[in-house]
Protein backbone atom coordinates (compact mmCIF):
# COMPACT_ATOMS: atom_id res chain seq x y z
CA UNK A 1 0.00 0.00 0.00
CA UNK A 2 1.40 3.54 -0.95
CA UNK A 3 0.77 6.31 1.56
CA UNK A 4 0.81 9.63 0.20
CA UNK A 5 1.02 12.94 2.78
CA UNK A 6 0.37 16.49 0.96
CA UNK A 7 0.27 20.24 2.27
CA UNK A 8 -3.16 21.66 1.21
CA UNK A 9 -5.20 24.97 1.52
CA UNK A 10 -8.08 23.14 2.33
CA UNK A 11 -9.01 25.35 5.26
CA UNK A 12 -13.45 24.11 5.71
CA UNK A 13 -15.07 21.13 5.96
CA UNK A 14 -17.07 22.60 3.16
CA UNK A 15 -13.40 22.73 0.92
CA UNK A 16 -13.03 19.07 1.96
CA UNK A 17 -16.67 18.36 0.53
CA UNK A 18 -16.11 20.31 -2.73
CA UNK A 19 -13.48 17.53 -3.66
CA UNK A 20 -14.80 14.66 -2.13
CA UNK A 21 -16.07 13.80 -5.71
CA UNK A 22 -12.63 14.11 -7.11
CA UNK A 23 -10.79 12.15 -4.75
CA UNK A 24 -13.68 9.33 -4.50
CA UNK A 25 -13.52 9.25 -8.48
CA UNK A 26 -9.35 8.32 -8.18
CA UNK A 27 -8.81 4.49 -9.12
CA UNK A 28 -7.16 2.99 -6.06
CA UNK A 29 -7.82 5.50 -3.43
CA UNK A 30 -8.67 3.05 -0.22
CA UNK A 31 -8.84 6.04 1.97
CA UNK A 32 -8.52 9.59 2.25
CA UNK A 33 -8.82 12.54 4.79
CA UNK A 34 -7.36 15.49 5.86
CA UNK A 35 -6.75 17.17 9.10
CA UNK A 36 -7.98 20.52 9.39
CA UNK A 37 -6.19 20.83 12.43
CA UNK A 38 -2.68 20.71 11.22
CA UNK A 39 -1.33 24.11 10.15
CA UNK A 40 -0.65 22.27 6.62
CA UNK A 41 -3.87 21.03 6.50
CA UNK A 42 -2.64 17.41 5.53
CA UNK A 43 -4.34 15.55 3.23
CA UNK A 44 -3.58 11.71 3.43
CA UNK A 45 -4.24 9.63 1.12
CA UNK A 46 -3.33 5.36 1.15
CA UNK A 47 -4.10 3.16 -2.10
CA UNK A 48 -2.49 1.18 -5.00
CA UNK A 49 -1.29 2.75 -7.94
CA UNK A 50 -1.71 6.10 -6.38
CA UNK A 51 0.79 8.60 -7.47
CA UNK A 52 1.55 12.40 -6.64
CA UNK A 53 1.28 13.66 -9.90
CA UNK A 54 -2.67 12.08 -10.07
CA UNK A 55 -3.69 13.31 -6.47
CA UNK A 56 -2.16 16.77 -6.95
CA UNK A 57 -3.38 17.34 -11.06
CA UNK A 58 -7.10 16.17 -9.02
CA UNK A 59 -6.97 19.48 -6.60
CA UNK A 60 -5.26 21.92 -8.83
CA UNK A 61 -7.73 20.98 -11.46
CA UNK A 62 -11.20 21.66 -8.30
CA UNK A 63 -8.98 24.78 -7.61
CA UNK A 64 -7.10 24.04 -4.41
CA UNK A 65 -3.10 24.16 -3.64
CA UNK A 66 -1.42 20.76 -2.62
CA UNK A 67 2.01 20.00 -2.45
CA UNK A 68 3.37 16.45 -0.83
CA UNK A 69 4.95 16.91 2.00
CA UNK A 70 8.70 15.47 2.51
CA UNK A 71 9.01 11.68 4.65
Amino acid sequence: MTILVFKTNLRTRTMVQQISPELNQVQGILRWNVDLQDIDNVLRVEGEGITVNGIVNRLVEAGYRCEELPD
